[in-house]
């Protein structure tokens, strides 16, 4: 053919061919997928932790943040979490790796995970920092750490809006729960148990921070910290109208001794809650606007009840 032996007379047609190939590559590989912008995130330690590409493959030690994780939109990821996380049920199938302080170390590092997410509370976790696996720990005991706790992990998500709408929703959440409390029961005193007391859910607990929200008056002070252990005494003098804690506990609690000169004992104004709705109440994670609308539940309930 003569036009194999003349290329220079096609020469206009090789800027072209470049353009095309250009185009191409731009449309097959867009900029995002050539060059992802590290992710550089600072958890409740300070300590910094800078992720070249987004983590893949995601371990969670504690119910909260496997909730955080799952409701983020990283379930695809997840790889791995601890024995007590049990919501969603989606999460069923998922190899479980102990708890807070006895995690399956050589179970955690065969599964290659990019990130452990748990809590600053934790004192096992250091031999996973030292086999090169990266532990972001985050604290959970406000809801200004929740809120934190939300963007941090949005932005390990590469959606760092997505905590930040997830708290607005939570928020609106929680006023909704406060416009219906009962107006005889705002300003109460309230003492709210954890399971196995005489634990209690101080004031500058997010649990405490959520009864203010609704408008209540918390027993325990915020300079005794936020789960502080009680005296049994401590909660007859300090005389509560409202107490709430799990369900299975109630009968024993309302045969303490000296108990019975308790208001909230005395008029059986108590909310025992059962295992799924407790757990929901203490987590702190992205089911906290749930749990004010299960305390508001309660409260209603108990607002509508004749005096004893």
């Amino acid at each position: 053919m003569p036009w194999l032996a003349r290329p220079a007379a096609f020469g206009w047609a090789l800027p072209l061919v470049g353009w095309m190939l250009w185009l191409a590559a731009a449309v097959l590989w867009p900029p995002a997928a050539l060059a992802t912008p590290a992710v550089v995130v600072r958890d409740d330690r300070g300590v910094d932790h800078r992720f070249e590409q987004l983590p893949q493959r995601i371990v969670t030690l504690l119910p909260s943040l496997t909730e955080t994780a799952w409701v983020l939109g990283a379930g695809p990821r997840l790889v791995g979490v601890d024995r007590f996380s049990n919501w969603p049920a989606e999460i069923a199938s998922l190899p479980r790796l102990g708890g807070l302080d006895d995690a399956q170390m050589e179970s955690i590092v065969r599964l290659k995970p990019d990130v452990v997410l748990a809590s600053t509370a934790s004192r096992t976790l250091d031999k996973l920092e030292s086999l090169g696996l990266r532990v972001v720990r985050l604290n959970s005991n406000t809801h200004a750490d929740m809120r934190r706790s939300l963007t941090l992990v949005g932005q390990l998500l590469g959606t760092p809006e997505a905590g930040e709408r997830l708290w607005a929703q939570l928020d609106a959440q929680m006023a909704a729960a406060a416009a219906r409390v009962p107006a005889s029961l705002r300003g109460q005193r309230v003492y709210f148990e954890l399971g196995g007391g005489p634990y209690a859910a101080g004031a500058s607990s997010f649990i405490g921070e959520t009864l203010t929200r609704l408008g209540l008056a918390n027993i325990v002070p915020p300079e005794l910290g936020p789960f502080p252990k009680l005296n049994p005494e401590f909660v007859v003098r300090a005389r509560p109208a409202l107490i709430f804690g799990p369900q299975r506990e109630q009968a024993a609690l309302l045969a303490r001794p000296g108990w019975q000169a308790v208001p909230a004992v005395r008029e059986r104004r108590v909310c025992g809650f059962d295992t799924a709705p407790y757990d929901v109440l203490v987590r702190p994670g992205p089911r906290l606007g749930e749990a004010a609308t299960l305390l508001a539940d309660c409260l209603q309930r108990l607002g509508q009840e004749p005096a004893r």
